[in-house]
């Protein structure tokens, strides 16, 4: 039967994404006003431009059947890991990353369009491999992630490849791989980001010595600590198998085992970490330790957030971002502007749109019968959870500074049309919930 075109469109999602474009839009304009009340910057009219150009790909994804996307995303997958590659290789430099393509001021970050293909095409094969053992999926899943998060941070882009794990584990979680197999990575990318903060933050904050501490940063010590560790999940694994022990023994060597990857992914870690976001580890631990340097940011921006009160200086009236003490507050740290002059109010209801947004991504995933349809939603789902948590996180100064955009609200046209396309990608499943074929 024919649909009526309203019906292709959630009109809940559509007007908490309107309010919150058109709100940033807003702070956009007010974070290039300086102190003197002169606009310095046009971006305001850019990203009018962009959410233009983002409407028309949300219409055009929601009027479409995502499911005719499942026959061309492996070769856009393709096409995207050979983007990389080239973006990698003849790409610009912005922030310290080799991470955009253009042309004069034009410029496009590829590794945002290709969420959106990544979820595509992961999504293509847990639906077609549903019959298939559990580890077998997980390990071929671990795959097609790994593969472009490592090209994105060999750019390097710290932020962007951490966006790609969340999407990750909720595909994976609603695939209904065992929870096991997931915490099991999980426990690896914890254990590692540990074991690469433990000794930065030992050296220039704590100054202890203590033991654990100590071998982690010897390479030596180290070694010997990977050879232990691989050695415990040995013999647990061998008692457990072989002499029937108890299983308790199954866990000993996950846990020694999760130890054993954890250590070997820090020490590539430790070397392929740039100097700056090695220094942005040790400033999220304490800001102090560089106020006029790489702590600045963060020391900025929570005077702005604190300076917002209840409801704010008011539009316009913000000293941290008029007089220029906030950094990147177009972009990275456009809640700070808002906060300062909305204050806790204006937050509030920032933090309620993304809230319904994310409720009403969960209400589709709920409702969908067909799996390659829930599989996008809920890669989606942690496309924008891992984006509000991290933005708001690293503002606020309990999450590093990590170059993630607040999607809907940031200045930028690559973020901005990759948001607006999931947004229509969600209410094409929507609308076409009960179709199973």
């Amino acid at each position: 039967m024919k649909k009526n075109i309203l019906e292709s469109f959630d009109l809940i999602i559509l007007l908490c994404v309107l309010v919150l474009v058109f709100t940033g839009i807003a702070f956009i304009y007010s974070s290039g006003v300086n102190s003197d009340g002169i606009l310095v910057t046009n971006e305001y009219v850019k990203q009018i431009v962009w959410a233009g150009i983002g409407m028309v790909f949300l219409a055009f994804f929601a009027l479409t059947d995502y499911r005719k996307c499942e026959r061309i995303s492996g070769w856009l997958f393709v096409v995207f890991l050979l983007v990389l590659v080239y973006t990698r290789l003849f790409g610009r430099y912005v922030n310290g990353a080799k991470s955009w393509l253009g042309i004069g001021d034009f410029g496009v970050q590829p590794s945002e369009f290709g969420k959106i293909i990544f979820i595509l095409f992961l999504a293509k094969y847990l639906n077609g491999s549903a019959n298939e053992n559990p580890l077998k999926r997980l390990i071929i899943s671990a795959v097609i992630f790994a593969v472009p998060t490592l090209l994105i941070l060999a750019q390097p882009d710290l932020g962007t490849a951490t966006v790609y794990i969340p999407i990750f584990f909720f595909m994976c979680f609603m695939a209904e791989i065992p929870l096991t197999y997931l915490m099991f990575l999980f426990g690896i990318c914890a254990s590692t980001v540990f074991f690469t903060i433990l000794p930065v933050w030992n050296e220039y904050i704590a100054h202890n010595s203590v033991v654990l501490i100590t071998t982690l940063s010897d390479f030596k010590l180290k070694m010997i600590l990977i050879l232990a560790a691989a050695a415990i999940c040995a013999i647990s694994i061998v008692v457990r198998y072989y002499f029937y022990g108890r299983k308790y023994y199954f866990w000993i060597a996950y846990v020694s085992a999760i130890i054993f990857i954890g250590l070997i992914c820090s020490s590539g870690a430790g070397k392929v970490l740039k100097d700056y976001q090695i220094r942005r580890l040790i400033v999220f631990m304490d800001p102090s330790v560089d106020p006029l340097g790489s702590g600045w940011n963060i020391i900025q921006s929570k005077i702005a957030i604190g300076a917002g009160g209840a409801f704010g200086r008011s539009f316009l009236h913000g000293t941290q971002s008029h007089y220029r003490f906030l950094p990147q507050q177009s972009t990275d740290f456009i809640f700070s502007i808002l906060s300062e002059e909305m204050g806790f109010a204006g937050g509030a209801v920032v933090f309620v749109l993304y809230m319904i947004i994310m409720w009403r991504t969960i209400v589709i995933i709920k409702n969908t019968s067909n799996k390659f349809g829930m599989y996008i939603a809920s890669g989606i789902l942690g496309m924008f959870v891992i984006h509000f948590f991290i933005n708001v996180g690293m503002v606020m100064g309990i999450m590093p500074i990590t170059g993630i955009p607040l999607l809907f609200l940031s200045y930028g046209g690559s973020s901005l049309l990759t948001a607006m396309s999931c947004i229509g990608l969600l209410m094409s499943i929507n609308s076409r919930k009960f179709d199973f074929t």
